[in-house]
């Protein structure tokens, strides 16, 4: 068991030293709630099951019934919620000989930093495996996937067909396939962009394809359609995705991206009755995930 005792912080029992550094920095604001919606949980785990729902009507002949159609269970998608934790013990020595009276409010805060560090990667973990199969949602597919079936039969993608980096011809290509989603049972709908999601790499591009009045990069005097249309009415940047040319749209559909929590973080602090050393530690419980992949259209880059 790691303990943090004198030897340690050595020039923490000396006078002298003017500031301690490295502790915590300056953070992005939470990033993780531009992209899931919160939900609570009161189980180990919450599952949510999906409905095929009905197909087209059918011509009824003069003296004939209706036909009817019958329904069935979905795709279902478990989130298993998962608890995260983090602790240090200060050693009694340690914290009465410390001259700058520091040390708990500094790992304390550190502490905190690393809770919070954990939780928006573990959230942008669902969009860097969004196109590895390894990773798979309640369709056996990955999120993004140019061939998710359908659980009454046929397919449909939330992928570009091409791979391709952020255009303004790619992301209108995009915006085009959302009119070619399907429900299961292959019926139109409609699937409607609310946000860009992207890496920080990309935001210059974004700005560009987005703002100009004009076609980005063309000596063309053509309106720029995205922004005159105002397909795109969000961008969101993201500092924990990993790949610098993954790009996403996250449309309207429903029961999409969530944040299952069953406990937020809590910080407690202790003194083992043997020793005297002060031990801090801090706990969550939560799960990230997607239930619709309906609700992101993606392309991994070029």
């Amino acid at each position: 068991m790691a303990v943090i005792n004198s030897s340690h912080f050595a020039y923490k029992l000396w006078p002298g030293v003017r500031a301690w550094y490295g502790e915590t920095y300056n953070e992005f604001k939470p990033e993780y709630p531009a992209l899931f919606v919160r939900v609570p949980s009161t189980r180990a785990y919450e599952e949510e099951v999906g409905s095929t729902g009905f197909g087209l009507a059918n011509i009824i002949a003069e003296g004939s019934g209706v036909s009817y159609d019958t329904a069935e269970q979905g795709y279902m998608k478990r989130y298993t919620n998962v608890e995260y934790g983090l602790g240090f013990i200060l050693t009694k020595n340690m914290v009465d000989d410390d001259q700058y009276q520091t040390p708990m409010r500094q790992r304390s805060q550190g502490l905190a930093f690393s809770m919070r560090q954990t939780k928006e990667i573990n959230a942008a973990n669902i969009f860097n495996r969004a196109f590895n199969s390894s990773y798979t949602g309640a369709d056996g597919k990955e999120m993004c996937a140019t061939d998710h079936p359908n659980k009454s039969g046929g397919t449909w993608s939330n992928e570009l067909a091409t791979s391709a980096d952020l255009s303004e011809a790619s992301l209108e290509q995009a915006v085009l396939n959302l009119f070619d989603i399907t429900t299961d049972r292959g019926l139109t709908m409609s699937v409607k962009p609310k946000k860009l999601a992207i890496p920080g790499e990309l935001i210059f591009e974004a700005t560009r394809i987005l703002e100009s009045q004009l076609q980005s990069d063309s000596a063309d005097n053509n309106i720029n359609a995205l922004k005159t249309m105002g397909i795109i009415p969000e961008v969101v940047v993201n500092h924990y995705f990993t790949d610098a040319d993954a790009w996403f749209i996250l449309t309207d559909v429903k029961d999409g991206l969530k944040y299952q929590e069953r406990q937020a973080d809590v910080f407690t602090v202790d003194n083992d009755f043997d020793t005297d050393n002060a031990k801090y530690k801090a706990k969550s419980r939560y799960i990230f995930g997607h239930t619709d992949p309906r609700c992101v259209f993606g392309s991994p880059g070029a």
